[in-house]
Order: structure tokens, then sequence, then C-alpha cells
């Protein structure tokens, strides 16, 4: 199992307290990261402990914490295989929201079980919603190449993000 080093929890609630000071006094949240979420096709991820997210939730002061459990950035396909286990034994210990990165890879019927039986605040479906975006542009510039305007050609994206917004946001719903 992956074992933080001590000095890089500690900088890493140095650095992160310092933000969420200045942060509060401008009255913005703060989410933090404990352990690393990594990258489809790049670094692995090194999950996050949970006596390493207590301590990060209690010393930080972040508003939302979002972990590393099986989640991965960049994900095209949804095969995440998530550590619920984990989810649950961190959020036992702390009242924190959580966050999970990386939630474009996670399966649908694994985020509507994690945002029903735990306290997962939010899913960052980034590349979902980018994979998206580029397809309809593709297709736009594909079947209009005389099309120059920026707006003219950005414009058939909207119903698309919009579509894929309303399908992901109704698969949270009952089954």
């Amino acid at each position: 199992m992956f074992q933080l080093d001590r000095r890089v929890l500690v900088e890493n609630i140095k650095k992160t307290t310092k933000i969420v000071k200045r942060a509060h006094d401008a009255k913005v949240s703060v989410e933090g990261e404990i352990g690393f979420v990594g990258y489809a096709n790049g670094k692995s991820s090194e999950g996050t402990l949970p006596s390493e997210a207590v301590t990060f939730a209690k010393e930080s002061n972040v508003d939302a914490m979002a972990v590393s459990v099986g989640n991965t950035h960049l994900q095209t396909n949804k095969i995440a295989k998530i550590d619920v286990d984990k989810v649950k034994d961190i959020q036992n210990s702390t009242s924190i929201p959580l966050v999970l990165h990386g939630g474009s890879g996670i399966p649908n019927l694994i985020r509507k079980k994690l945002a029903r039986e735990t306290n997962i605040a939010k899913f960052n479906i980034g590349t979902e919603l980018r994979m998206t975006f580029g397809d309809a542009l593709r297709k736009q510039v594909k079947n209009n190449p005389l099309i120059y305007d920026r707006l003219q050609l950005l414009k058939p994206t909207i119903p698309e993000i919009t579509k894929i917004t309303k399908k992901i946001i109704k698969n949270f719903g009952p089954q």
C-alpha cells in the first residue's frame, strides 16, 4: 500500500492552510486534495490513506477534500474501480464533504451509489464534457469547411453539452 512521506503531507497542509486563510478571508471556499489522483496514460494514482485524510482535513481547514480511491484524471472510458470501503473509512473519520476528481471514468451506477451512500458531494466530469464538446466541434468543422466565425463554429456544441449534462444529472436519479 502507498505510504505518503510525512514531509509531503506536512508541506501539503502548510501550503493549503495558507491558501485557505486567504480564501476564507475573502469568503471563498477551498477544495484540497490528499493523496494523488493520477492520469490516464500518465503518472499512476497514489491512494489516499484514511489517517492522512483525517489529519489533512483537521489541520488544513479545507471546505471539501478530493481523495484518491481508484479514480483517475482524463479517463475516457468508465472503467474506474472505486474502493468504496476506503471512501466510507474516510467519511467515517471526518465530516468534510468529499470530492472525486476523474469522475468521468467512474461507471454511472457507481457514481449513483456513491452519491447516495457516501458524503461525496462533487464528481469532476470535465473529460466527459470535453469529449462531447470536441466531437460536436469536429463535426461542425467537417460539415462546414467554409465557416470561419468562431461563434458559428462553437454554437452547435451548446446543445450537445446541454444534452450530456442533463443525461449525467439524470443518471444520479432513481433506477
